[in-house]
């Protein structure tokens, strides 16, 4: 695995991104739910949710970067609150 710079941040992200998939795994098969109609007005699930936060914030995260000299966490709490969102109103 040396062609592949692998640092602890991008080792955590990685990992981060297979919990969830894990997770919502397990909820869907467990909790199964009927698909809601939010403020975008089409059905979506908690895994299309999930699809949009990642998404979004990927998209953020860039525009922080070419945007602006603040430090990342900010973009970080920015896409917490998104994802806030998403899940409650989407």
């Amino acid at each position: 695995m040396e062609w592949m710079a692998w640092t602890w941040p991008t080792a955590i992200f990685f990992m981060v991104i297979a919990a969830l998939l894990i997770t919502f795994t397990f909820l869907a098969i467990r909790f199964p739910e009927t698909p809601r109609i939010g403020i975008l007005r089409i059905e979506t699930t908690r895994g299309d949710r999930l699809f949009l936060t990642l998404l979004g914030s990927a998209f953020i995260n860039i525009a922080w970067l070419g945007l602006t000299d603040i430090a990342q966490w900010w973009a970080l709490a920015i896409c917490a609150v998104y994802a806030a969102l998403v899940f409650r109103y989407v």
